[in-house]
């Protein structure tokens, strides 16, 4: 059982791009607790499911110091930070929708949080 848990927990690290710490923890991003309530909110969108969106959110940040780098942005109404994970269904859409036009980073979200 010990082994499917752990087959199992480095499937989700390699599903979210996480890498392993040295000592077999994952190591946790710092960000700001507006930013980490951000990731947070984003989990409704996300077509993983939101238990699962929040427990990768858990596992990959921590509240701290605000990430100057982390790609926060905010289109219709939506804020999203970091990378977004998209279905096949919404990268569709976002690729569509550069094609009329509008921009990627713009497409993404929108796409990720309306598609």
């Amino acid at each position: 059982m010990k082994d499917i848990a752990a087959v199992a927990g480095l499937a989700v690290l390699a599903t979210f791009n996480v890498s392993a710490a040295s000592g077999g923890g994952i190591e946790q991003h710092e960000v700001s607790k507006e930013q980490y309530a951000v990731l947070i909110a984003q989990c409704r969108y996300s077509s993983m499911g939101m238990t699962r969106c929040r427990a990768a959110v858990k596992a990959d940040y921590r509240i701290g110091q605000p990430d100057k780098s982390l790609d926060c942005r905010t289109y219709s109404g939506v804020t999203v930070c970091g990378t977004l994970y998209l279905s096949k269904a919404q990268r569709t859409c976002a690729q569509e929708a550069v094609g009329r036009g509008l921009s990627y980073r713009r497409a993404e979200v929108e796409c990720y949080a309306f598609g």
